[in-house]
């Protein structure tokens, strides 16, 4: 039975431009109910699973006065604790309703405060501030059944930047090729890593590959959701940012850039800003409606 889904709402966040005048679909597409308040967790799941996005964020109560929405994210197969460019698209959708400003979302993570405004180029932006984000060295058996899943070799390792558990409001295995090559050969063992994933409660591996010191490109396998990559990861790239800075790679106030999705042909940008005095990271990114880009 195909599931009502006129009121979702479509965005792509974290889009590298306006790609309506430059013909590259790129960004996460996010689907959105801004009313979801009627719907119970087996009807969420649902529509999801038939919008068919990796994330669909649903807001079940809201006060708009006050700027303050509770809000839940389902994958196509399972709810999910936090979703960043879920996050973005919402309230960038909130702002075109209700005015730019700050909102609040109650999440099951935790709150999150998430502001918006135009930019100078006319683009919606959204700057979402994360729980607060940590990392822990992966174990070494960790380490290996992922590398097995994924079809890498411990030499396709960066050794200056170690495996980590991270998390940013769900966790994510961090895992650094030592070439740009190396991530973007990516042909792993989908029920495998799935596996592998629901057995440690990680939400993606994000994989990346260090350009520059504030530069890195990244790919997240998200086979737990029921999607082979995901093209944009906020909520990785908070975990990211925790992670550098327990490796004591942020020694004053800074801002990465994560370029993900060009190897699937979905180019993406995420601005990361970490300040080794505070242990919450902040995600910001552009977002605007889109039809349906699959």
């Amino acid at each position: 039975m195909t599931i009502e889904t006129t009121d979702v709402l479509r965005y792509s966040a974290f889009t590298p431009g306006d790609f309506a005048e430059s013909g590259v679909v790129g960004g996460n597409p996010a689907g959105i109910v801004l009313d979801a308040a009627a719907l119970d967790a087996t009807r969420m799941l649902a529509i999801a699973a038939e919008v068919g996005y990796s994330e669909t964020a649903f807001i079940t109560d809201r006060d708009d006065a006050n700027r303050r929405f509770r809000v839940r994210y389902f994958s196509p197969l399972a709810e999910v604790p936090f979703c960043g460019h879920a996050t973005v698209a919402t309230a960038v959708a909130l702002a075109e309703r209700i005015g730019p400003g700050t909102f609040v979302f109650d999440t099951p993570a935790g709150e999150i405060p998430v502001s918006t405004a135009t930019g100078t180029d006319g683009s919606a932006r959204a700057t979402l501030t994360s729980v607060p984000a940590s990392s822990r060295p992966a174990t070494p058996e960790e380490t290996d059944a992922a590398l097995a899943a994924l079809r890498w070799a411990p030499g396709d390792l960066d050794p200056h930047l170690p495996p980590h558990v991270a998390f940013g409001g769900a966790e994510h295995l961090v895992l650094s090729a030592a070439s740009r090559a190396r991530l973007a050969d990516l042909a792993y063992d989908f029920d495998g890593l799935a596996d592998l994933m629901r057995k440690h409660g990680w939400t993606t591996l994000q994989l990346v590959w260090r350009e520059a010191d504030d530069v890195f490109h990244a790919r997240d396998p998200f086979p737990v959701g029921g999607v082979v990559e995901d093209p944009a990861t906020g909520a990785a790239a908070a975990a990211f940012g925790g992670y550098l800075r327990t490796l004591g790679l942020v020694r004053e106030p800074m801002t990465l850039t994560l370029r993900q999705g060009e190897d699937m042909g979905r180019p993406s940008e995420l601005r990361v800003d970490v300040d080794p005095t505070d242990p919450r990271v902040r995600v910001t990114g552009r977002a605007q409606p889109i039809g349906d880009p699959r």
